[in-house]
């Protein structure tokens, strides 16, 4: 007994000083401790990571590291730049008439007939090691011929145990624009592309035909159809033709659906029986871009790591005003990607997502509103710093305004709140001034929005700031600023429209309306009632039908609403890219186009023909502004708010700078794995002082009865010593 006691105190004595120096609490492997890994994180799966299907930010944030388009933005300078990714330079467009004649690049829109861009790919690009492209010494495919059996084994792409890689040619670029129109791939910017670009609707006509001829599982090989208005010219060269003029291609040309895709992944993943086993183009891409996915698992982690085969791209040696004082230029000149390997764990739960980010495990993090006091504070001129303790570890704060608008529409198809009537329209204005857009972004936000005056958000040519670019319906200019115009001004209106109080003037019956909006949960449910508060300021009674995403998509394509609550990202930086959302033809309804609120007016249309092809100026900038002036008068929108992004950064991080348009940001950050080991074990010791104290309680608590162990033990001893009685 006495010497269990001993052993007790002894593994007490063991537990205080601490058993290792690594932490305890560490949920990755020890492995991987002092590695040049990046740590994420996300929330659900990507649906798509095909770059002709995928059209979603968490999509985007994993191909845009993998593929190489053409064209990218530059990641320092503002306003946002187009410069070469995998192409020589940016292409100037060539303008024709309609005999084929060219045209000087100062030609009027309407005498261009059509565009050709030329694209010129840097010679000596390879792509990532893959199977796909994996050969033998003949030169032959060596996983193009798989039957059945031959996948005994074979879970993932990782189970091939051969992996090649061949140069990028023009025609991989060539081959990734037809597949826009694969009849089976779906692509969502087809329909759009399709009136753009020379052929590829013919060409998806063509396909559609032959994919009836084949069986179901049959390979559509489109190395046997050609395009008319895309041409490989050279082995580096290609030629792309749109109609008109459309100076946003080159935006276009950015995104991973212009990225280079080889036929030879098609064919490889067309073999019998790898779909069934996940392994698709759409589980695991192939690219030529700085990462490549090594692991996909979308209930625990995913994973990318450098793509061995990148090379020949250098840090920007330049940016804006105030970069290189923050230190953005420090790695000037030197080879990426900085990171070796990015892991992206899955989050389910806002809370353990920030207690790993403030021990260390995560790298970088978002604020919600549940963390939003303990990270940050504002000060009393109403700046928004850091908390001590966020400061105290060495945390930095980025901000930025998001490229994205948030609105609650009108149904213009609507019979109570569409139309183009005045009492329509004094409706739907008394309506925007009753939704308090400061008093959500102070509730639901904490602070971090802009109010929207249009559907244009900052940093986007067309913005306008102070006296000239508010909503005079809905705002007075006053002191400096916006002001909201009050609730009873909003009830005139009301009683105006034929609604006083928020009854009928004929039948006395209340006004009801009903808002769809997609969203479950607390938090939607607190949103959904601050609506109806809005709305009952006025008087106006309002029914919110929440539902899951894909009804509310189907109600709000089938017209089947009176008020919806939607946001938009951009796609590219110009104002054509947020005003065509107001376009007529663009129509959700007739048009299965973006815009949601089947708003047509035939000024704001014709001048959308005008604007839409211009080159930024001043005459540019006068048609948008009547565009917003007319759209602010009609008021199809309840303009709502620019979203304000507030990330933090660990010390250890650096080349970190929000950028709203490029995708592809990872190849420029850079980690300080010796200081982040460091800050990890500091800020994770173990706390043991409780366990050695229950140890010692123990022992404690045990003595008494050694004791007694011991005292009963001689006592017997002096008993067997006892001479025994004659």
């Amino acid at each position: 007994m006495v010497a269990f006691l001993k052993r007790v105190i002894v593994l007490a004595s063991v537990f205080a000083a601490g058993c290792s120096p690594a932490p305890w609490n560490n949920p990755y492997p020890a492995r991987d401790d002092g590695t040049n890994t990046l740590y994420s994180s996300f929330t659900e799966r990507p649906r798509h990571l095909d770059p002709v299907q995928s059209y979603a930010m968490n999509e985007f944030a994993l191909i845009a590291n993998i593929y190489q388009p053409p064209l990218q933005y530059h990641y320092l300078k503002r306003p946002y730049q187009l410069i070469p990714f995998a192409a020589t330079a940016v292409p100037q467009p060539e303008f024709f008439d309609v005999q084929g004649r060219r045209l000087p690049q100062n030609a009027r829109a309407q005498d261009i007939a059509y565009s050709d861009y030329v694209i010129r790919i840097r010679p000596g690009i390879r792509y990532q090691p893959h199977p796909a492209l994996a050969t033998d010494n003949q030169g032959r495919f060596v996983y193009h011929g798989l039957k059945r059996r031959d996948l005994a084994g074979i879970h993932a792409i990782g189970d091939f145990k051969e992996r090649g890689t061949r140069e990028l040619v023009a025609a991989d670029y060539v081959h990734q624009i037809k597949r826009l129109a694969h009849p089976r791939l779906h692509s969502p910017i087809m329909q759009l592309m399709s009136e753009y670009i020379v052929g590829l609707k013919e060409l998806a006509e063509q396909l559609a035909g032959e994919n009836k001829e084949l069986p179901r599982d049959g390979f559509l090989d489109l190395t046997k159809f050609d395009i008319a208005g895309v041409q490989v010219t050279d082995r580096y060269t290609y030629r792309v033709r749109v109609r008109g003029k459309y100076p946003q291609f080159l935006y276009w040309l950015a995104m991973p659906f212009f990225a280079p895709v080889p036929p030879e992944a098609d064919r490889f993943y067309a073999q019998p029986g790898l779909a069934q086993k996940n392994i698709t183009l759409d589980w695991f891409p192939i690219g030529t871009g700085p990462y490549m996915l090594t692991v996909n698992n979308p209930n625990r982690q995913m994973v990318l790591e450098r793509n061995p085969n990148y090379e020949g791209e250098l840090y920007p040696s330049e940016g804006e005003p105030g970069d290189a004082e923050e230190g953005l230029l420090r790695d000037a000149g030197k080879p990426l990607p900085f990171v070796d390997k990015v892991v992206y764990s899955l989050e389910k739960e806002q809370i353990p997502y920030w207690n790993k980010f403030l021990q260390g495990y995560y790298d970088t993090s978002g604020i919600s509103s549940d963390t939003f006091d303990e990270a940050v504070q504002f000060s009393g001129q109403g700046d928004v710093t850091l908390s001590d303790e966020m400061r105290k570890r060495g945390i930095r704060l980025q901000t930025s305004v998001g490229t994205t608008v948030f609105y609650l529409g009108f149904n213009m198809l609507d019979p109570v709140v569409g139309g183009y009537s005045e009492r329509a329209r004094k409706l739907r204005i008394a309506i925007s001034i009753a939704v308090d857009q400061e008093e959500f972004i102070s509730i639901f936000r904490n602070g971090r929005g802009v109010p929207a005056h249009g559907p244009i958000p900052p940093g986007i040519f067309g913005y306008r700031e102070g006296k000239d670019g508010i909503n005079p319906y809905v705002y007075d200019w006053k002191d400096g600023s916006p002001r909201r115009k009050s609730i009873e001004a909003a009830q005139r209106l009301l009683a105006q429209a034929g609604y006083p109080n928020g009854r009928n003037a004929k039948t006395g019956e209340p006004l009801l309306l009903n808002l769809d909006a997609a969203g479950a949960g607390p938090d939607s449910k607190a949103r959904f009632d601050w609506y109806v508060k809005q709305l009952d300021k006025i008087g106006v009674q309002l029914v919110v039908r929440a539902t899951d995403w894909n009804r509310f998509q189907d109600k709000v394509r089938k017209g089947n609403t009176q008020l919806y609550y939607l946001g938009w990202g951009a796609d590219y930086p110009d104002p054509e890219n947020f005003l065509f959302l107001l376009h007529g033809k663009q129509s959700k309804v007739k048009t299965a186009g973006e815009n949601a609120s089947n708003y047509v007016n035939r000024e704001f249309d014709s001048l959308f023909e005008q604007m839409k092809n211009m080159d930024n100026g001043p005459r540019r900038q006068a048609i948008i502004d009547r565009m917003v002036a007319v759209a602010c008068r009609d008021a199809p929108w309840v303009w709502s708010f620019f979203p304000k992004n507030f990330s933090l950064q660990h010390a250890w991080v650096f080349n970190s700078k929000p950028n709203q348009m490029a995708n592809n940001s990872l190849k420029y950050q850079r980690i300080d794995p010796a200081m982040r080991e460091k800050l990890r074990r500091e800020w994770n010791q173990p706390v043991l002082w409780p366990v050695a104290a229950l140890f010692l309680l123990l022992a404690l608590s045990i003595l008494p009865a050694v004791f007694m162990f011991r005292r009963r033990e001689r006592a017997t001893a002096r008993l067997d010593v006892l001479p025994e009685k004659a």
